[in-house]
């Protein structure tokens, strides 16, 4: 686990780069690839949409060009100080929290998105699970994180700082979740510069969720031979 996987050097290390976060954070995800993966998102002007590690409020400038119903929640207090500045009291409802305990009722959301955030996540199986507790069935959640490096030198540096991921790992995660319809984009600012892994995936309907139940309930009978 890397050392940033833990909540509290997390919010610690993000207490100081609050201070510097919008002008180094275009090098790595601009607003050209945050514009490119909410439109693969599709959202709807009347769905309620929530930003998990919403942080200085970069991804939700972008989210409220498509809903009016945003919500943003962080564990950085410093971050989100930033947030406050950007927004008026009514377009953007804040909480203080933690991804993998979610403080809200299940279904409670059309969409969620959550860029820069996987990667400080303990647990980040626990924490997808609470977005497909908290996402309406049939609906879709979008995920962006560090794309694991090529280099062998570099993933160690990476594994030493926090999780960094590829596409089989990605799709594991959201497997595990309990999410269907994953898919993966890869996205980088320019050439050289950190790539990001892109996953959107679907929480199931009910009736699929009762069909997986009902597959993993099945006994198959395997025929024993026997001597004439």
């Amino acid at each position: 686990m890397g050392v940033l996987e833990n909540k509290s050097r997390a919010r610690l290390f993000y207490k100081y780069l609050s201070k510097v976060y919008d002008r180094i954070n275009p090098y790595i995800w601009n607003e050209e690839m945050r514009d490119e993966a909410l439109e693969l998102l599709g959202i709807q002007p009347d769905d309620r949409v929530l930003d998990v590690g919403c942080g200085t409020g970069f991804a939700t400038e972008g989210l409220l060009r498509y809903s009016d119903d945003v919500h943003g929640l962080d564990q950085s207090i410093h971050q989100m100080q930033k947030a406050f500045e950007k927004f008026d009291e009514d377009e953007v409802t804040f909480y203080r929290g933690d991804a993998e305990r979610l403080p809200f009722k299940d279904d409670a959301f059309d969409v969620l998105w959550s860029s820069g955030s996987i990667e400080y996540w303990p647990n980040p199986v626990d924490a997808l699970e609470e977005f497909r507790r908290v996402v309406k069935p049939g609906h879709r959640v979008l995920v962006v994180g560090p794309d694991y490096p090529e280099s062998g030198l570099f993933q160690r540096v990476a594994d030493a700082i926090m999780l960094f991921y590829d596409e089989n790992e990605a799709q594991r995660m959201f497997e595990e979740a309990g999410f269907v319809d994953i898919e993966h984009h890869i996205q980088q600012a320019y050439p050289g510069s950190p790539k990001a892994i892109t996953t959107i995936a679907r929480v199931p309907d009910a009736d699929e969720d009762d069909e997986a139940d009902a597959s993993e309930g099945t006994e198959v009978e395997v025929p024993v031979e026997t001597d004439a």
